[in-house]
């Protein structure tokens, strides 16, 4: 168990599940109050204003089965993208030793396998979620493990990865209200364009092994310093969707500060990483990103149920 969760980097979890939160507790203020058992605290014109829908669980159950979506849907996608890349990660200096299929502690028929009863369990939760969510599981699948061959042939692929992690908000949000909302997309491209840039940090790392091994990538195609300025920039888009769904759905002083704490963090990163100097790429990828949602998670929860 313990090489299978370090396979998938279970613990990195934490970048999408708090966005996949927020999105479930946003279709939960949707609810007719009479449903769940809360008293509303917002205005009748907000775009948090209930819209009557029919619940087959309780939503406890609800949420239950959108965090399993989020494991299962991550579990299958870092295990493809170790199986895929296990001959890649073989070649490199940087992953030969650690990763579990190069160093032999995990073969690759059963990182395969794993991938597959993954797959399924995903599928098979959406199915007792609602309809809509089961429609579009194969589509998210599509996606999250697309991702791991799109190195081979576009520097896009930190998009890629970042539309995989994207589906989480809208996707708990779904599997609530079973209708699409804008207020959800817009955290939904906050995570895009969040994830790719800081995906593109992290690859700062590999950019003269890609380049030998002709993969693709941001660093690749436009050298470090000029990476780190496109990544920046996506940062910048990031902090505006996030700032512009807070005017959106006139959210309060807890959401404010949890969008400053975030944004703060965001930029905090662009301190740590230089094009001459990534000795800090893990502290910035890793442990920034992970603090910096799991506190904005926090204060957008307050904002939603504490009336200042």
């Amino acid at each position: 168990m313990k090489n299978y969760l370090s396979l998938i980097k279970f613990s990195h979890t934490i970048f999408a599940l708090p966005f996949a939160i927020i999105g479930f507790f946003l279709a939960i203020k949707t609810i007719p109050h009479s449903l769940i058992l809360l008293e509303p605290s917002i205005a009748p014109d907000s775009p948090l204003s209930p819209v009557v829908i029919s619940t087959l669980y309780p939503l406890w159950v609800k949420l239950i089965l959108v965090v399993l979506c989020m494991v299962f849907a991550r579990s299958a996608a870092m295990a493809f993208n170790r199986f895929i890349d296990r001959k890649i990660d073989l070649a490199n200096p940087r992953t030969a030793v650690v990763r579990e299929i190069p160093n032999g502690t995990i073969k690759p028929k059963s990182a395969l396998i794993f991938v597959i009863v993954n797959c399924l369990l995903f599928i098979a939760t959406t199915y007792f979620i609602n309809p809509l969510c089961f429609y579009l599981s194969p589509v998210a699948l599509a996606v999250v493990l697309g991702y791991s061959l799109t190195k081979r042939f576009t520097a896009l692929c930190h998009l890629v990865l970042g539309l995989g992690l994207s589906l989480a908000p809208i996707g708990a949000y779904l599997a609530v209200i079973g209708q699409f909302n804008w207020l959800p997309l817009f955290f939904s491209f906050a995570v895009l364009f969040w994830v790719s840039g800081f995906d593109i940090i992290y690859a700062l790392q590999d950019e003269a092994f890609d380049k030998e091994q002709k993969l693709h990538s941001i660093p690749v195609l436009m050298g470090k310093k000029n990476a780190l300025i496109l990544s920046n920039f996506m940062h910048i888009i990031t902090a505006a969707f996030i700032l512009y769904a807070g005017y959106y759905a006139d959210l309060g002083l807890f959401y404010w500060i949890g969008s400053t704490l975030f944004i703060g963090l965001l930029s905090y990163q662009h301190f740590l990483v230089k094009p001459n100097d990534l000795s800090k790429v893990n502290l910035a990828f890793f442990t920034t990103n992970g603090i910096a949602s799991v506190l904005f998670a926090v204060f957008v929860l307050l904002d939603l149920y504490i009336i200042l």
